[in-house]
């Protein structure tokens, strides 16, 4: 097999795991289901979306751990095996503790496990266009949102809750074994050539390493909020539920394209810009829905906040490689989605409690407004390019 069929292969592993697994992005569609068969409020709805993501930031830093316990797909059948099982048991729940072990926790662990695997293996067989490359496995969680949620909106229609999550944890089952098969075909490795003891990090990256990790958290609390509630929040500004299933899809294809083209725009440009440019178009979003609510103005600045996530998402992979480079890839990534999952606990839950107090998102948006002209800042903090060799 050629280098070049074999990135292509890995790529196909990557692409065929993770789509299904980008279903969590599509969870608002299954708010008010919840709601009416569990009896569970907003707010733990809520805490379990944010379990699910807080797992996988879990598996993503277990990750790392596995690299040489196993061939790499028997790993990835392995962590797949969970999240088909996890979600299993959520289609079985009849109250909040199997919900939120079934989604929360081994679909969480299982989905971030095998989704930093295969992050570290394709990093590793890569020589150029990182950033774009980094952008497209990405964009693939809201890309399986943006599938997944009009499937999800027939299922549900057709044939209930249970069975729709029966039909999920299927999906998983099968795209795992498909990504197994491919992974064995590429022969993709996992740990990196051998090195010496690794240094310490140095003083300047490590405050870049933190610099990152804010501007991730600031953009994720919002864009997590949009992507757990999009459909919720479409629907408390006064849209139909027509509309706010059509927007879930919507906002979702804008922040997959905007992922792809935050990688893309940092091949190209440094990645510093285009977080700043990225956290600004949020910002303006999250001001123009505090000042003119309303149906349609929520789904148009919720796309943009939603952008403003998937630029930045899709830039900080690929400021991973400008400052460290790819043999630590998988190791520093899970470190940086710790903000990711920080993000998934505080501000999506708190917009759900503030939802069930007031009725409405309006508190939640000015908050995340606030952290995103927070985020212009830090962004606009950060060198351009890598200032030491890589290696922390």
């Amino acid at each position: 097999m050629s280098p070049g069929t074999r990135v292509a292969t890995a790529l196909a592993a990557v692409i065929v795991l993770n789509l299904p697994l980008g279903t969590v992005y599509a969870f608002s569609v299954f708010i008010r289901p919840f709601e009416t068969e569990l009896g569970l409020s907003r707010a733990l709805l809520s805490f379990v979306f944010g379990l699910a993501l807080i797992c996988f930031t879990a598996g993503m830093n277990i990750a790392p751990l596995l690299y040489r316990a196993a061939r790499p797909w028997l790993l990835v059948a392995g962590a797949a095996s969970v999240t088909a099982l996890g979600m299993a048991l959520a289609a079985m729940a009849s109250d909040i503790a199997p919900l939120a072990l079934g989604y929360g926790v081994l679909f969480g662990l299982g989905g971030g496990t095998g989704f930093a695997l295969l992050l570290q293996g394709m990093n590793l067989m890569l020589s150029r266009h990182r950033g774009l490359v980094n952008g497209i496995i990405v964009s693939l969680y809201p890309a399986g949102a943006m599938i997944g949620a009009p499937i999800f909106g027939i299922a549900l229609g057709q044939w209930g809750l249970r069975a729709t999550l029966a039909g999920l944890a299927a999906t998983l089952a099968i795209s795992g074994a498909l990504a197994a098969l491919l992974v064995a075909a590429c022969g993709m490795t996992l740990a990196p050539p051998a090195e010496g003891p690794a240094a310490p990090m140095p003083e300047r990256r490590a405050s870049i390493f933190w610099r990152l990790w804010a501007i991730f958290f600031l953009a994720a609390a919002a864009g997590l909020t949009v992507l757990g509630q999009a459909a919720g929040m479409v629907e408390a500004y006064g849209g139909t539920q027509a509309l706010a299933l059509s927007a879930t899809t919507g906002i979702a294809a804008f922040i997959t394209a905007a992922r792809i083209g935050g990688g893309w725009l940092s091949d190209r440009i440094p990645a510093a810009m285009v977080m700043a440019g990225a956290h600004l178009l949020a910002l303006s979003g999250n001001l123009l829905l505090f000042v003119f609510p309303g149906p349609m103005m929520a789904v148009a600045t919720l796309a943009m906040v939603g952008s403003g996530y998937g630029l930045i998402s899709g830039s900080t992979a690929a400021a991973i490689g400008v400052y460290w480079g790819p043999n630590h890839y998988g190791r520093l990534a899970g470190r940086l989605y710790v903000a990711w999952c920080v993000a998934a606990i505080t501000l999506p839950v708190l917009a759900g409690r503030l939802f069930d107090i007031t009725g409405g998102y309006a508190m939640a948006v000015l908050i995340a407004g606030m952290g995103n002209l927070l985020g212009v800042a830090i962004a606009a903090s950060l060198p351009r390019r890598a200032t030491a060799p890589c290696g922390a």
